[in-house]
């Protein structure tokens, strides 16, 4: 990564804004595609912090709904609904439960589509960011046009925001542009951004650890020695106290009112219902799903060999839809302090990797993907939407360099492949399947293009393995709901999915651990 801007001069205007404007447009086209629970649930945070004193933003539970996101977003939502009363004034009733209207519909989707401006600055900055070392004639093969695609045009962003429904756009622009920040040496707007990120949607925490050793090692500490070491002795308290007060000063001012109502315990419990289960619905295809599988497994064998009394397995299924709590038969139950335990510890060697194997914006980089991808592995009723989280900064990494590039292509296309249960109305099968083959097909035609004189992306197992996807979403889509299995075992094609993609998932996190923890660093970068 780079600071500066050549590879976005005044001629990479033009093809940044064709792209931007293109994307906008396919927005619009989604507007009346299916929208998910998640429409009715935005709708009803409208009406509530609308119409309620903030000291009831966190106690309304009209709906089932309820607000479970930090104040920043309540305020974010308090503002829209200034406008939405313009659209359709009854979509601001709390008791209009699950209400729809053509306007309510319009206002809702246009308003994600225009929140997505900050998430188009944010990608432009990033462009500013990449290192022209690979300057190409033709524009097309640029990395950063290449990188502007790959985000802009994201294909599980799209689904997730623009079908599903969700406002993830603006936030991810949020953490790009810190990152942007950061990698321009502008620390304390790095920081500043990403204190405010957290109190717009408390997810952000996952990836806390590398801001935090990030800035404390680069910015905190002013000057390295000629190995690379740390120079204790150039330790900032001006620094530390700058970054101190910027989080002090944006957490009270989102938190600060609920703790003068004395009502701070209320919103933990709800930003942190740990009552919902190790699990979603659709299991996300991390660790606990193949967890999950394997308990499944085993109480299947157990049965079948007489080692478990059926009269003593518990009826409740985490696949049958229902977000609820779940007790494991064989393997031992899994509770929050387990989750939080494995996910510090599998956090702790990017870390570690951060500080003493500093590799300047590139390090910090590795680290937060790690960081995103450790929490999606072992977090606790961890959404399968996250993994997003993982793909986008990685985006970054991968116009730099050919085996980071391999790394993304693999987690991209699992990763995004595993989002296709989130849109399962008929409708929408031929528009997901067309938008990820062609994300998919561009990715892998565009990054093997930027690093044709070097080594395949991919090896021949990990090809096998993604063409598999193709079918497994055949046997899922269309054979199986053609047998008699469909009525007694529905939750079979989300178990494959689920475990089919926690094994590449894995598979693509483990290989990403693997190539930063051998990878030799040059003094020169150290010194960075």
């Amino acid at each position: 990564m780079a600071a500066g801007g050549s590879a976005m001069a005044a001629g990479g205007r033009s093809w940044f804004l064709a792209l931007a404007l293109g994307v906008s447009f396919l927005k619009c086209l989604l507007i009346p595609a299916y929208y998910s629970t998640d429409f009715e649930v935005h709708r009803n945070w409208l009406a509530i912090t609308h119409n309620l004193p903030i000291s009831q933003w966190y106690y309304e539970e009209t709906s089932q709904w309820t607000l479970d996101y930090p104040p920043f977003f309540a305020w974010f939502e308090c503002a829209l609904s200034h406008v939405a009363k313009y659209f359709d004034p009854k979509m601001l009733v709390i008791e209009n439960l699950n209400y729809t209207s053509r306007a309510t519909i319009l206002f809702q989707r246009f308003s994600v589509i225009f929140a997505d401006i900050l998430f188009v600055y944010a990608v432009r900055e990033c462009c500013r960011c990449v290192n022209g070392k690979r300057a190409a004639k033709d524009v097309l093969e640029k990395p950063t046009f290449i990188l502007a695609v790959l985000l802009l045009w994201n294909f599980g962003l799209l689904i997730v925001d623009h079908i599903h429904f969700q406002y993830n756009g603006f936030l991810f622009g949020l953490m790009l542009l810190s990152v942007a920040r950061l990698c321009q040496k502008r620390y304390l707007e790095g920081a500043l951004l990403f204190a405010v990120l957290l109190h717009f949607k408390h997810i952000y925490i996952y990836v806390a650890p590398a801001y935090g050793i990030y800035l404390l090692r680069s910015y905190c500490f002013t000057a390295n020695n000629a190995d690379g070491s740390l120079k204790w002795r150039s330790f900032s308290v001006l620094h530390v106290t700058l970054l101190g007060l910027i989080v002090c000063l944006v957490s009270a001012l989102s938190l600060g009112p609920f703790i003068v109502l004395g009502q701070l315990p209320q919103v933990i419990s709800r930003l942190f219902p740990f009552k919902r289960g190790l699990c979603h619905a659709y299991w996300a295809p991390n660790f606990w799903a193949l967890y999950n599988a394997m308990d499944k497994a085993l109480t299947i064998f157990g049965l079948k060999c007489n080692f478990l009394d059926p009269t003593k397995i518990p009826k409740a299924s985490m696949t049958g839809g229902l977000v609820q709590e779940f007790q494991h038969t064989v393997l031992p139950c899994v509770t929050p302090l387990a989750t939080l335990i494995c996910t510090f510890i599998s956090i702790l060697p990017s870390v570690f990797c951060l500080w003493f194997k500093p590799q300047g914006p590139r390090g910090f980089l590795q680290c937060l993907v790690l960081c995103a991808l450790s929490s999606f592995m072992f977090g606790w009723h961890v959404h399968e939407k996250a993994i997003l989280l993982a793909i986008l900064p990685l985006s970054l990494l991968s116009v730099q360099r050919a085996k980071d590039a391999g790394i993304y292509l693999l987690l991209t296309t699992i990763g995004h492949f595993s989002l296709f249960p989130l849109l399962f109305t008929p409708p929408e099968l031929p528009i997901k399947i067309l938008l990820m083959l062609l994300f998919t097909v561009y990715s892998f035609s565009s990054l093997n293009s930027l690093f044709r004189r070097e080594r395949p992306l991919l090896n021949w197992l990990e090809t096998i393995y993604l063409i598999q996807l193709v079918p497994l979403e055949i046997f899922c889509e269309i054979i199986f709901p053609l047998t008699p299995w469909k009525r007694h075992f529905p939750f079979v094609p989300l178990l494959l999915t689920s475990v089919y993609c926690a094994l590449g998932v894995t598979y693509a996190w483990l290989k990403l651990y693997i190539s930063v923890m051998t990878e030799r660093i040059s003094v020169r970068q150290k010194a960075e």
